[in-house]
């Protein structure tokens, strides 16, 4: 009795022998997933910027309690089309606009300049505009579905006042609305373009719409599985554009890794169901252990406690799960079926030498002067990746927007014509203490001399600058209740426009008479940024010991997971320098259409790498794959690396292409965000794949040599009980040497 074939191959021999089955099940998965998916956006929800039980959280929860009130997070700029707002029908016009926009649904708390004694936090310099500003409460997605019918209702003018909307959730609703178009605009261009590049590198109509059509079933059914997690825990919007870009980058790199494996097996002398079974034996392999490096990459982002970043990690496991699926199991049986059509109709003689490939002889000529061509490369990278020690890290703000969206504008004409922004004021509270202690007011004047704060308010008045500046503030209840107290303090606009984490920390620092709490939008803010950072070396700590253990196990090396966790790295330097020097300092921003702000939002770059580190991984296991294979069969370190890059490099380089333009559709979008994922990932993909693994790769294996190949005694043993490879056993009778036939043009 024969023993038990191997898991691939059983589902090799299920996917060849049952394709029909298999194929007719895939269309129905592909029907359901695209009607569920296709309703996905409508249920996927929108995110502030919150560090769950943070101070910032905690003075939140207080406003709430204590006050009813909460940070201001809408606006109204108010314009008066002659003379100032001082003058009565405009101020009867002020205080008519407060009361109608207190009588819309959610608005729980709303103030003016009219109706808060005519604070100067609240008008212009020149005291042409003043501020209406309020609180909506309710969850972040049904505060701006709100706005957008109030957003439309108080956008007006009058014969008195021009009236425009703004505030932090009305600046990320239309960051929203922005990144949805942005997502319809890049399937528009992203699905005809890659569908042009793989009929060019296939040079077959079928195996191209094979492929893209795994991609679409990724991106489908991602989308479908993200709107079935709704029911259980929040996925933001923007995991949809994660979803699109990856589901066809990582559908198509894995479907092009299959077909040029079955191509070969097909070159070989296998017919067609023994070359579908081998295909998903040994490439097959391949792909789900790639697969499992992108999911740890971004399955490491669990670790952080924000929704945001953790419908990231969902979506990431989402598309590999359904780009392996395709790949794996709906490719193989669609090739056993019709994959006589995905051959090239002039291919190579099966007995052409593999010598002969522009990839060999690259790699050769490497590795014979390994420090002349890996050192200049080297050298090149960490120029490029040296802009990234000037980072500075910051609040995002209106700038993320174009120049052309109304939030911005509005809120572009605050930070141009009055001394702080209300809406970022700092809100200290504290509970269990009576207000009428002179020991706040004496604390009161202590943060009013904090550099950086514009004025201080609390209910027994005003102070700036050490000095007080106003008598008791009159509207009630704001400041102080039986059991609690509120002080608002804003900063200048020196302050503002600079790194505001700073003055929070500083404000921090003043010593209270009670223990009191720091909210508001630069607090959260803050905060977030705070515990993204304390969590990043975990993050990184979680990517970097799997990739190594993943890498151990195919290759059954110590030195070769090290390598490739160098190499990726450099590889990141050069994505995180053009981050710097695009993004934060400016250049190219003309071209590109974005407004800089000489800063960074940090969580985008760390979403980047774990996206990046991952993609690089999955090229490093697909190469060292087929190296790999190539030395168990010669035991000669350079001919396996020159072979193995010879059989790899042209399908990594082309879908290194491929997902690349996926990446980049999202420079044309309008919202800074996108823009910077676009463009960094992209050129991390083409660096990664061109310069990493077709230089550095080759000089470094030539240099270490046999080396490359070692273990310690135990960890040997471990590999040769549980390690991968590529390579199966081989149940069919001898073929021919194999043919470089490969799913792109060769070499």
């Amino acid at each position: 009795m024969s023993a038990t074939p191997p898991p691939l191959r059983r589902l090799g021999i299920v996917a060849a022998q049952r394709r029909r089955a298999v194929l007719i099940a895939g269309a129905v998965l592909f029907l359901l997933a695209a009607v569920f998916g296709a309703g996905a956006q409508e249920s996927l929800s929108l995110s502030r910027f919150e560090a769950p039980g943070s101070e910032s959280d905690t003075a939140e929860d207080i406003l709430r309690e204590e006050f009813g009130d909460g940070s201001p997070n809408f606006l109204l700029l108010v314009t008066a089309r002659e003379g100032t707002v001082d003058e009565a029908a405009v101020a009867e016009e002020g205080r008519r606009l407060t009361e109608e926009l207190a009588d819309r649904p959610m608005v729980t708390t709303v103030g003016s300049y009219w109706t808060r004694d005519e604070a100067p936090t609240l008008v212009s310099e020149d005291r042409t505009q003043a501020l209406v500003v309020a609180w909506l409460s309710g969850d972040v997605t049904e505060v701006r579905t709100e706005l957008i019918d109030i957003s439309e209702d108080f956008t007006r003018t009058t014969e008195l006042v021009t009236v425009e909307p703004g505030g932090q959730d009305e600046i990320f609703r239309q960051v929203s609305e922005e990144s949805r178009r942005d997502f319809l605009r890049a399937e528009a261009v992203v699905i005809p373009a890659v569908l042009l590049l793989l009929v060019w590198a296939y040079r077959r109509w079928p195996a191209a719409g094979l492929t893209l059509g795994v991609g679409l079933f990724s991106v489908l059914a991602t989308l479908a599985i993200l709107r079935a997690l709704t029911a259980f825990t929040d996925i933001s919007t923007f995991a949809a554009n994660l979803a699109l870009v990856l589901g066809l980058g990582l559908g198509i790199d894995y479907s092009l890794f299959v077909i040029a494996r079955f191509r070969e097996e097909r070159a070989a002398g296998r017919e067609q169901l023994a070359a579908a079974t081998r295909t998903v034996e040994t490439a097959g392999r391949t792909v789900l252990f790639s697969g499992i490096t992108v999911a740890a990459s971004l399955a490491a982002l669990f670790a952080f406690p924000f929704p945001f970043l953790q419908s990231f990690a969902w979506a990431g496991i989402a598309v590999v799960l359904t780009a392996a699926f395709g790949a794996v199991v709906l490719l193989p049986a669609a090739l056993a079926a019709v994959g006589q059509r995905t051959l090239r109709k002039n291919p190579p003689p099966a007995a052409a030498d593999l010598t002969t490939g522009r990839w060999y002889r690259i790699a050769l000529r490497v590795m014979r002067r390994p420090l002349l061509y890996g050192l200049p490369v080297l050298i090149l990278l960490l120029a490029v990746g040296a802009p990234f020690l000037g980072a500075r890290f910051g609040l995002p703000d209106e700038r993320v927007l174009p120049a052309d969206a109304s939030s911005r504008i509005t809120q572009e004409q605050i930070r141009e014509n009055f001394p702080t922004e209300e809406t970022d004021a700092l809100e200290i509270v504290a509970s269990g203490v009576p207000a009428a202690d002179p020991a706040w007011e004496d604390y009161a004047l202590r943060l009013s001399e904090v550099p950086g704060v514009f004025r201080v308010e609390f209910e027994t008045g005003a102070w700036a600058e050490g000095e007080y500046v106003a008598g008791p503030l009159t509207e009630v209840g704001r400041y102080a209740t039986d059991s609690a107290i509120r002080m608002s303090v804003t900063a200048d606009r020196a302050a503002l426009d600079g790194d505001m984490t700073q003055l929070v920390e500083a404000v921090r620092a003043v010593d209270a008479p009670a223990e009191v709490y720091v909210g508001g939008f630069p607090a959260a803010m803050t905060d977030f940024r705070t515990a993204l950072l304390d969590r990043l070396p975990l993050v990184i700590g979680i990517i970097l010991v799997v990739t190594f253990v993943i890498l151990f196990l195919m290759t059954g090396s110590v030195l070769i997971p090290a390598k490739a966790t160098v190499a990726n790295v450099l590889s990141l330097t050069v994505m995180f320098g053009s981050l710097v020097f695009i993004f934060q300092e400016g250049n190219l921003s003309g071209l590109l259409d974005f407004t800089a702000s000489g800063r960074m939002e940090p969580s985008i770059p760390i979403l980047m790498f774990c996206i990046a580190y991952g993609l690089s991984m999955d090229y490093e296991v697909f190469i060292m794959a087929r190296i790999k294979e190539e030395y168990d069969r010669t035991g000669d370190n350079t001919t396996a690396v020159a072979t193995g890059i010879q059989r790899s490099a042209p399908l990594i380089t082309a879908a290194a292409g491929i997902l690349a333009l996926t990446f980049a559709a999202y420079a044309t979008g309008r919202v800074v965000f996108l823009k910077e994922l676009g463009i960094g990932m992209a050129l991390a993909v083409l660096v990664d794949a061109l310069l990493i693994r077709t230089v550095l790769v080759p000089a470094f294996m030539r240099l270490a040599g046999n080396a490359n190949w070692w273990a310690p005694g135990p960890l040997r043993r471990l590999h040769d009980r549980f390690g991968l490879s590529e390579t199966a056993p081989d149940d069919d009778p001898p073929a021919p040497a194999p043919s470089p036939e490969l799913a792109t043009r060769k070499g």
